[in-house]
């Protein structure tokens, strides 16, 4: 069969046309996007991730969106997943006459500075990041409070959802070298209460001991532990971990005092499992634990859970990696994200995905890697 010009333009232009449309939602999930946030919906989550004006942060899920729909319950803090600095170990005392025009975005030591006068500044410093470990930002801004609007791309596949995050630090500190990029990408398989994820960081610096600082998987907001009955750290007080009644975070202290974590201070777990057991502060009954799994315990620089002065606040952070970088190398982790019923299920879930620090999705499928 023959075609004249005319048709054959019609039918490349019409097949152009259908191939150029975004790929319809599946029954089981359904993404919404505009200028502002990408809302994920499956059938067990829902999520939102911004692009600008977030409700808090503009790193990984926003606050309070992450649902589950199996038992109405969302998170308890202000988002999960969300990154500040590149950071090494070491102090700014050298250089930080240098710094004042961008001291307040965190290219100083974030600990306790012992030239600091003011016994209010002192006793936050102290609260907020303890003496015990010194360490210094490389390159910023914090990406949380200051990171530019984003423009995360979608990927759509038969049995998931995926949504990649990129962004270049952009600037850094004395004698570094700004540019190195993050880049997150969260997956939200089928029929699963929880999200898989990657922080991966490609450098623009050598360093001896380099790493990202996150919430893992996010802080916990609560009046006297109305909000959540108990924690659960899987690295501590032995194989079964500790279990931790929400009464011991009634009063502040700082992470270097209690329930934190040193990978060169301590043996390295099986399994590294932060989670808290939420309950309706209504009514007192418990609810999911939410937990976030780190599927190679190795890459965990240092991790604590601190309660914050006059805030009512725990901050659950998390660094990874801590190793020698070369400017060209990359390192990230791997986690896994969501809701449970028990411990024992937390567990499981890490059996069947653990050893991996590197995630990749496209259309064809997503994929834990070493």
């Amino acid at each position: 069969m023959r075609f004249s010009q005319s048709t054959l333009l019609l039918f490349v232009a019409t097949t152009a046309s259908i191939f150029a449309q975004p790929a319809k939602d599946a029954d089981w999930v359904k993404v919404t996007e505009d200028d502002r946030a990408i809302k994920i919906e499956t059938d067990k989550l829902e999520a939102v991730i911004p692009k600008k004006n977030p409700k808090q942060w503009m790193t990984g899920i926003e606050k309070q969106s992450f649902l589950d729909k199996t038992t109405g319950f969302r998170e308890l803090g202000d988002g999960l997943m969300v990154i500040d600095w590149l950071m090494e170990a070491g102090s700014d005392e050298a250089y930080r006459d240098k710094l004042h025009a961008t001291e307040e975005r965190g290219l100083g030591s974030y600990l306790w500075h012992t030239n600091e006068k003011d016994p209010a500044r002192i006793a936050h410093a102290l609260n907020a990041h303890g003496r015990s470990h010194r360490k210094r930002a490389i390159e910023g801004p914090q990406l949380c409070p200051w990171m530019k609007p984003v423009k995360p791309k979608v990927i759509r596949g038969r049995d998931f959802v995926a949504v990649k995050t990129t962004y270049k630090y952009e600037y850094a500190a004395p004698g570094r070298k700004a540019g190195s990029q993050w880049t997150q990408l969260i997956v939200f398989p089928k029929g699963e209460r929880f999200f898989v994820l990657m922080d991966k960081i490609d450098s623009a610096n050598d360093s001896d001991e380099m790493f990202l600082r996150n919430d893992t998987p996010g802080c916990v907001r609560h009046d006297q532990g109305d909000t959540f009955s108990e924690m659960y750290l899987s690295y501590l007080s032995g194989p079964k971990g500790l279990r931790i009644p929400s009464s011991e975070f009634f009063a502040p202290f700082p992470p270097d005092l209690k329930f934190g974590y040193r990978r060169d201070t301590h043996k390295t777990p099986e399994h590294f499992i932060r989670a808290y057991h939420i309950r309706d502060p209504k009514t007192g009954k418990d609810g999911p634990w939410l937990a976030g799994l780190t599927l190679e315990p190795s890459v965990v620089y240092e991790a604590w859970a601190s309660q914050r002065l006059n805030n009512n606040i725990i901050v659950m952070i998390e660094e990874i990696h801590g190793k020698k970088v070369k400017a060209g190398e990359s390192f990230s982790a791997a986690h896994i994200v969501g809701f449970f019923d028990n411990i024992e299920e937390m567990h499981k879930v890490y059996d069947r995905h653990k050893g991996h620090t590197a995630l990749a999705a496209d259309e064809k499928g997503w994929r834990l890697l070493k």
